[in-house]
């Protein structure tokens, strides 16, 4: 092929450009657009015509060019490798784009946890046949700020008599959304101000705070991370270097870390936020069992906007969050969702309101939670001598690997081992230096057998150094 010929079509493509370019140079290989041997243009050429900077095509050469796919011939150019280099003689080449691997036999997906039948399809099934029963007139109507009051009393039960939220919020707190990355975005359609507001996130931190941001025009400037998450002091600096608006967190379990925050840091950061007058969005998605620390919203009720849903736990099909706005913040955050989507639709608040009253959103919470806690064992049991950051009930893992493994290339070559794995280059801005690490996520929606399988292939490849590897 030409090097005059290829540009990929990055415009459909979320996150930083330099891996949507990466990923569409392992499409173009798998599918035969990029054929063995061909010369890819130039970087500066390439940069030019997707009117990117050079830095990031050449970013994203380095990384498909670290994951064998692409080889440097120095006086000559980037060519794509052969099959053998690639993989050996013996390794399998999917010829699917990966948006396609959910459907292929025998790959098994640890990207995105996914959620075991512990009986949310009979949960659901019941609920939704009482509230057909019970239909009547108001499915004609807008649901309207006043509207949804009923489900907004019944979401109280989500938070347990332990938790230190409970008997703090009332239902006049509380924004019904579609889901946890809708709820973010009401927070900060809410509170942005400007043309160009800053937002500041966990220099590794869940993607959707920076989609979100990104969506409402602002800067995301990053702080950096320890072993408790965000550091106060980075926080203060940052602050003191950008008129920063919102600060984005995760105190109880830090996505992709999985890190927890003592009480004494969550004090810090809050103060950190009354000295600069920040909002402080708490992610508490992933809703880890009961820790008995503090929330940001107990600790800081007059800024802190706590941000949560059923997806990880209960459904993810039903689109379902809600947000403990600060105190007195309540009606202006349903006021932004009423602007933005006139409220949730009366059959998600109706089936909702019976799985949180009836107790079995509670139960199937914590059901979920067991199921993955058992994976979360063998998870443990097969890689235990590995630089893993676990906690007890969370639905995924750190993994750290060991010297001379890189993110990207590990994720490459368990890809091609038939196990899907998130590379620390998903979590960082476009400018960010990404850890030699992945995200290994319980897969609870695949039959134990064939969750351990994938596990025990990841092993296997931990076992083999780097220098061995086909490049």
């Amino acid at each position: 092929m030409s090097d005059t010929s290829w540009k990929p079509d990055l415009s459909a493509r979320s996150g930083p450009k330099y891996l949507s370019l990466v990923r569409a140079v392992r499409e173009g290989v798998r599918s035969g657009a990029l054929p063995a041997g061909s010369r890819l243009p130039t970087v500066r050429d390439l940069a030019w015509r997707l009117s990117v900077t050079p830095g990031t095509v050449s970013r994203a050469y380095q990384i498909a060019t670290q994951e064998g796919l692409l080889e440097a011939v120095v006086g000559r150019g980037t060519f794509v490798a052969s099959r053998t280099q690639r993989f050996g003689p013996t390794e399998p080449l999917y010829s699917q784009p990966s948006s396609l691997y959910g459907e292929m036999p025998g790959v098994v997906d640890l990207r995105s946890p996914q959620l075991p039948d512990v009986g949310q399809t009979k949960a659901l099934a019941h609920a939704m046949a009482e509230a057909a029963a019970d239909l009547d007139a108001h499915y004609l109507e807008y649901p309207g700020l006043r509207r949804d009051y009923y489900c907004r009393e019944a979401v109280l039960n989500w938070f347990p008599e332990a938790c230190s939220l409970d008997g703090v919020i009332t239902p006049e707190d509380i924004v019904l959304t579609h889901g946890g990355q809708n709820g973010i975005n009401v927070v900060m359609q809410c509170c942005l101000r400007g043309d160009r507001p800053v937002v500041f996130v966990e220099e590794l931190a869940y993607p959707g705070f920076r989609h979100a941001a990104r969506l409402n025009r602002a800067e995301v400037v990053a702080v950096a991370l320890d072993d408790q998450g965000m550091i106060p002091e980075a926080l203060d600096a940052a602050c003191r270097r950008h008129r920063g608006q919102i600060v984005c967190i995760t105190p109880d379990a830090q996505n992709p870390t999985a890190v927890r925050m003592s009480t004494e840091r969550r004090e810090a950061i809050a103060e950190v936020a009354r000295r600069h007058d920040l909002q402080i969005i708490e992610d508490d998605c992933y809703t880890a069992p009961v820790t008995g620390l503090p929330s940001l919203r107990a600790i800081a009720p007059e800024r802190a906007w706590h941000v949560t849903s059923i997806s990880k736990t209960i459904s993810a099909g039903l689109r379902f969050g809600f947000v403990v706005a600060p105190e007195g913040m309540g009606e202006a955050g349903r006021l932004a969702a009423q602007h933005g989507f006139f409220g949730l639709s009366r059959p998600v608040t109706d089936i909702v309101t019976r799985l949180m009253n009836s107790g079995e959103a509670m139960r199937l919470r914590y059901s979920a939670q067991e199921e993955m806690g058992r994976r979360l064992q063998m998870t443990l049991q097969a890689l235990g001598d590995q630089d893993l950051s676990w906690l007890p009930g969370l639905s995924f893992v750190w993994l750290k690997l060991p010297l001379g493994w890189r993110g990207s290339v590990f994720a490459r070559m368990a890809e091609a081992e038939g196990v899907l794995v998130r590379s620390a280059d998903e979590y960082v801005l476009h400018d960010g230096h990404a850890p030699n690490a992945v995200r290994i996520a319980m897969a609870g929606g695949v039959p134990e057998e064939q969750f351990n399988q994938a596990i025990q292939r990841l092993k296997r490849l931990l076992e083999r150094q780097p220098t061995d590897l086909p490049v």
